[in-house]
């Protein structure tokens, strides 16, 4: 099992540049973790769906510094220099420098990019904490060649969730647990692990994200996980999230769609309910979220279609179903609920691998 000494890089040679390239996707929750301990530990276990499409493209040069005395990187966004990006970097260097002690032997140039729109309401911390992370390993692996393939991804996954919680889910796909489960070998507060025991009835699962809200949250996930903390029903919520890990374990080996629906609707709807009710208190989805949740939950009554929604900490909405009703959802989100969405915009995804080198 590794522990958080093991990630401490002891013995690397030097180079004088290289350049690096990976693609990272963004997760969406199944079982939600809301509310974490210091050092970025979730307070439950998590289990996710890795995204295809929705990623954020990296690319990294380093060259050797004669000073190493602080971090120095020049940070581009879509081709341009983005300054208000720059404190998150700095303080993601900070925290993992423990563990990276190279960092400031190398100035950095970050160039970076979604594939989807900075501004559609999808987080793109996972995707780019992820993508960055992948891109740190790539240097370690070449100023340390020996390390395997393993600890490189172990590791890539650890540093990510340092830079944001979630990003340790982006990082191998198709499905990821993160945080410590008794029933799951090898699960760790520490990094993502992969979930392979997946029944055929989930594969190429699909998630179409309806934009329902463009706009950046009014509340930031850093200050409603804090909330946790004096929660009244946190504690609950935390063995609860325990249970239905273990449940959905099963059902993705089982191919349970009926059950997998239940599960995942009751957390998406959790998690509402603990902003709902922390002090103090706020709610994030729209009345259109609310829309279409009723519209999903009709046309699966009169249709008996496996289609279901999941919400992250905002108000647009995931809709899962598998791949062979797609052409039924797809006609039914062009003639319901696409009035729901924000300047009629909705991105079709899918489960997808985790990180790719692109070089």
């Amino acid at each position: 099992m590794l522990l958080e000494k093991d990630f401490i890089a002891t013995s690397y040679q030097s180079i004088e540049s290289a350049s690096f390239e990976w693609s990272a996707p963004s997760n969406i929750a199944l079982v939600k973790y809301w509310g974490k301990k210091e050092r970025q530990i979730p307070a439950n276990p998590s289990i996710s769906f890795t995204l295809n499409n929705c990623k954020t493209v990296t690319k990294v040069e380093v060259v050797k510094r004669s000073e190493n005395n602080d971090f120095s990187f020049d940070l581009l966004f879509e081709g341009k220099p983005k300054e208000d990006f720059k404190p998150k970097i700095q303080k993601f260097f900070e925290r993992i420098e423990q563990f990276c002690p190279f960092l400031k032997e190398y100035h950095f140039k970050i160039d970076t990019q979604n594939t989807f729109p900075h501004s559609s309401g999808i987080a793109s911390s996972a995707s780019g904490m992820a993508a960055l992370a992948m891109n740190i390993m790539s240097l370690e692996k070449a100023i340390n060649p020996s390390i395997s393939d393993g600890y490189f991804y172990a590791k890539a996954s650890f540093l990510a969730r340092l830079g944001s919680g979630s990003a340790c889910r982006s990082i191998k796909g198709e499905v990821v647990v993160w945080g410590n489960h008794a029933e799951i070998k090898g699960s760790s507060d520490l990094f993502g692990v992969e979930f392979s025991a997946i029944h055929q009835n989930f594969k190429n699962y699909q998630d179409t994200i309806l934009l329902v809200d463009k706009g950046e949250k009014q509340v930031s996930s850093t200050v409603g996980h804090d909330l946790m903390h004096n929660h009244p029903f946190a504690e609950r919520r935390f063995t609860q999230a325990h249970e239905n890990l273990s449940k959905i374990k099963a059902i993705l080996s089982s191919g349970n769609v009926e059950e997998f629906i239940k599960i995942v609707e009751s957390e998406a709807l959790t998690l509402h309910a603990m902003m709902m009710t922390s002090m103090p208190y706020f709610i994030l989805m729209k009345p259109n979220t609310l829309e279409i949740i009723n519209k999903i939950w009709k046309f699966r009554t009169e249709t008996q279609a496996p289609v279901c929604f999941t919400l992250d900490a905002g108000a647009n909405v995931h809709v899962l179903y598998p791949e062979n009703v797609k052409e039924d959802v797809l006609q039914f989100i062009q003639n319901e609920l696409i009035e729901y969405c924000q300047n009629g915009q909705y991105i079709c995804d899918e489960i997808g691998n985790g990180a790719q080198n692109l070089k």
